[in-house]
């Protein structure tokens, strides 16, 4: 079989699909991955074909054309939800056509029998679409907030351009269902409840080990972890590079990452790693219960950990499922909110609305106190250990390929 993928966003993405690709690498599939050279060194260790035709997925740029119709708003939710919306019409609308224009001819060259694609990647649908192939989406926080009704009209209007039939089913955008790493009944997808759901891996990346400094962090004391991801870095980088800021006022990476070193000094009683994805953080004055980093395999520390303080992206949070560990989220942006919020609802953690270093502390020392989010985290822990392992997904696409 011969199954084309692709990865846009962060590298993240990349990393929600490499277990999928290494298991069908490993059964002798062909896998070719269409990426960008940003994101080509997340699948360098795993036998696959990496082709980076593609340029550096830029949101904010993809969205240039619609953001004005944003200026009027400027409180601090309400603008996630607009651009959220925005970026849906950004990436069925016009500007579609400069991707499918690079995809189209690699995948026709590559003659997939089914395309495994990144869960924004709509060019990845009409390519699916003009070759007669089946396509899923792969785990992201984007499926989870993805209303298929409204991008069907776009959709349609893309398929009318290209020659193809119109649908009138919402769901045409994900025919096969989707890929999942969670169990259903600690689903995070609102409208996609279609899933071939597998256990999420703690091994990701391959030979990943912890530093020699982690064996040494006292274990006699909670151990409390605090990461702000790889997508925020990114989306810093580019903001700076703007000529004109944003038309909505979004929380800034690094007054976060500060906000959370204050709150990890006033945690004594703990010990914190803090990884700041390269960030730039004063640490000067820090007491020594905390750790600072730039980067830890995160999947194995939390394999130890009794507290994460995260953004509230998709993959850390299944991983914390995964381990067990209770959340306390600080969103920013995108499908944050909506998964900060979603682990209240399911009693994994709490969602810090307070942003200052005193309420991140706050909510800290209450999760740490209380027994009920350690003890829902085990039943999603159970929960996920009773899907099938990875592998299993092998034989399913072999069968939606037919």
């Amino acid at each position: 079989m011969r199954v084309l993928c692709t990865t846009l966003g962060s590298p993240s993405h990349g990393r929600a699909q490499l277990p999928l690709l290494r298991a069908l690498a490993e059964a002798g599939h062909q896998v070719l991955v269409v990426t960008s050279d940003a994101l080509a060194p997340v699948f360098r260790d795993d036998d696959v074909r990496v082709d980076t035709a593609l340029p550096e997925f830029d949101p904010m740029a993809r969205m240039a054309p619609y953001l004005a119709e944003l200026q009027d708003t400027a409180d601090l939710t309400e603008p996630t939800a607009a651009m959220s919306r925005m970026l849906l019409r950004a990436l069925t609308g016009p500007g579609v056509k400069p991707h499918l224009d690079l995809l189209l001819p690699l995948a026709r060259n590559f003659r997939p029998d089914l395309i495994l694609r990144d869960g924004m990647d709509m060019a990845a649908v009409l390519t699916a679409e003009l070759l007669g192939v089946p396509q899923l989406p792969t785990p992201s926080g984007f499926n989870n907030t993805l209303d298929p009704a409204e991008v069907l009209e776009q959709l349609n209007q893309r398929r009318q351009e290209l020659g193809l039939p119109e649908s009138g089913d919402p769901l045409s955008v994900a025919p096969h269902g989707r890929v999942d790493y969670v169990p259903p009944a600690f689903s995070f997808a609102r409208h996609l409840s279609r899933a071939w759901a597998y256990r999420q891996t703690v091994d990701v990346e391959r030979a990943a080990v912890l530093p020699e400094w982690a064996a040494a962090l006292r274990t006699d004391r909670p151990l409390v972890y605090a990461a702000v991801g790889t997508a925020l870095p990114a989306l810093r980088e580019r903001a700076a590079g703007r000529p004109a800021p944003l038309p909505v006022k979004m929380p800034d990476a690094a007054e976060s990452l500060r906000a959370i070193a204050q709150a990890a000094s006033e945690l004594d009683d703990c010990t914190v790693v803090v990884s700041t994805s390269g960030i730039p953080l004063d640490t000067e004055g820090l007491p020594g219960h905390v750790h600072v980093t730039d980067r830890v395999p995160q999947p194995l520390l939390l394999e130890s950990v009794d507290l994460f303080v995260t953004h509230g992206g998709f993959n850390s949070i299944r991983e914390a499922m995964r381990t067990a560990t209770p959340l306390a989220v600080l969103p920013h942006f995108g499908d944050q909110h909506a998964n900060a919020d979603r682990v209240e609802e399911l009693g994994l953690g709490r969602h810090i609305t307070d942003r200052s270093a005193a309420g991140i502390a706050d909510v800290c020392r209450k999760l740490l106190a209380d027994p009920a989010p350690r003890a829902r985290a085990r039943s999603a822990q159970l929960a996920m250990l009773a899907l099938p392992r990875i592998e299993h997904a092998v034989a399913d696409l072999e069968g939606i390929a037919g």
